[in-house]
């Protein structure tokens, strides 16, 4: 596997099947692997087409793999980039790490993406009603599959 990312709070690998697995470690680790679980799954619910998708979630290792959500990218400017975290408000999660290097490009289908969601927050009140859903699984719930995404490039 490919290492992508080796800080101090994960160690973000990409496998030749170009899936992102990433190690949760340092400071609040559990918190942070338990949000990132929490928030894609959420998105997931509600359909938003520009996030990983996540694959395995294993809560003893402090480990997610997701789906390839393209190739990091050089340059977007700050009005591209503040409408794509603007739009992933519309579908209830604020990013709070609003930054160039938590976006992607995907080139399958020319569309810029949002990776890295541990410190993502769910708003309470989405800008988008419709796509309120009554529940959705708890973080601790066990996950099996999701659906796979094409990989394509270095993602996390």
């Amino acid at each position: 596997m490919d290492k992508v990312k080796d800080t101090l709070r994960a160690l973000v690998r990409i496998s030749y099947d170009g899936r992102v697995h990433k190690n949760f470690r340092g400071p609040r680790a559990q918190e942070r692997f338990e949000n990132e679980v929490k928030v894609l799954r959420y998105l997931e619910e509600r359909g938003c087409p520009f996030v990983p998708r996540l694959l395995e979630a294993n809560p003893e290792e402090l480990k997610i793999v997701t789906s390839s959500c393209g190739s990091r990218i050089e340059y977007l400017d700050e009005q591209r980039t503040k409408e794509l975290f603007a739009e992933l408000e519309q579908y209830g999660v604020r990013h709070d790490d609003p930054e160039m290097r938590n976006v992607t490009y995907r080139q399958t289908d020319g569309r810029f993406c949002l990776i890295d969601f541990e410190f993502a927050s769910i708003l309470s009140n989405p800008q988008n009603p419709a796509l309120e859903s009554p529940s959705h699984p708890s973080s601790n719930e066990s996950l099996s599959t999701c659906l796979p995404g094409q990989p394509d490039g270095i993602t996390e």
